[in-house]
This record gives structure tokens, sequence and C-alpha cells, in this order.
């Protein structure tokens, strides 16, 4: 982790674009509209930042999968200045980033079901308890949907919290 870690929460302003480098990695890039409201003499002012959202590797995979246009989500990661040549007048082009370590569905608003993708390699098993299943369902919410006799996990020997 580094110094200059964001949380930011916002609406998807496009569906993720997701491209592979030459050697295969995947990178994904879409907008996140912030919105900042307060009032100002009785009147509500608001305003309106735009981000450009970058994700690498199974992040950008899963972040095109999942999110969409006008989705609300919550993006933790860092900002990093992108510079280039513009190829038409030579200037030095710059924009700043955020890199994204993390991205998630808002569910302040709405309702999402979560489902864990395996590890590549020597991690999860499909044996091990989803969100999406586990103790649930399939609508992706708490309750119902056990086996007959499945009494559900045990917490005897667990101090409370």
């Amino acid at each position: 982790m580094s110094d200059n870690n964001v949380t930011i929460v916002g609406n998807a302003t496009r569906d993720p674009e997701l491209r592979f480098t030459p050697t295969g990695m995947a990178i994904a890039n879409f907008g996140v509209a912030v919105n900042r409201r307060w009032q100002k003499d009785g009147e509500w002012q608001e305003k309106v930042s735009f981000i450009d959202v970058v994700c690498w590797q199974k992040l950008a995979e899963n972040v095109a999968e999942t999110i969409s246009k006008g989705s609300r989500v919550i993006v933790i990661g860092r900002f990093d200045m992108n510079t280039w040549d513009d190829k038409e007048t030579g200037k030095p082009r710059s924009k700043i980033e955020l890199v994204a370590d993390s991205v998630g569905p808002d569910l302040r608003w709405a309702t999402a079901v979560v489902e864990r993708n395996p590890k590549a390699e020597g991690g999860y098993s499909n044996r091990e308890p989803d969100f999406a299943s586990s103790g649930s369902s399939g609508s992706g919410r708490p309750g119902g949907g056990r086996p007959a006799g499945d009494p559900g996990p045990s917490y005897e020997n667990e101090e409370p919290f």
C-alpha cells in the first residue's frame, strides 16, 4: 500500500472498457462521477467531479463483468499521474487517474449477489463457501436455502464480539 490511498463513492459514467496488454494482462478503464452538495445562503449548490479509474489483472476482468454505466460504486486506490506526448502536436500531456486496488457496489440503495472467483494457484477450492450460495436461497440474501438437516456453522468456541 502507498501513502496516497483514496476512497471515492460515485456513479459509473460509462461501461468499463476491457483490453489486454501485449503480454495478456487485463486492464479496464471506466469513469466515476462524484457529486458534492452543500447549502450556501439557503440555496443548494452542487459540484460534480469526474474521475478516470484504471483496474488491472483479475480486478479488471471482474469490474468489466460486474459494473455498468450508472452503477453506484466504491473505489479504493491511489492517484497516479499519466504523462505522454501528444501525437498531433508533440506537446506533453498529462492526466491524473485513480488506479484501483478494490472496486465494489455501494449497497446503500441497491443489493448485489457476490460470487467468489476461485484463486488461480493454491487458493480457494470450489468447496469453500461463497457469499452467493452459503446459507442463502441463491438470491444473495441471508437465510433459508440450507439442505435439510444442515444446522449451519457452529460458533460454540468463539468469543462474542
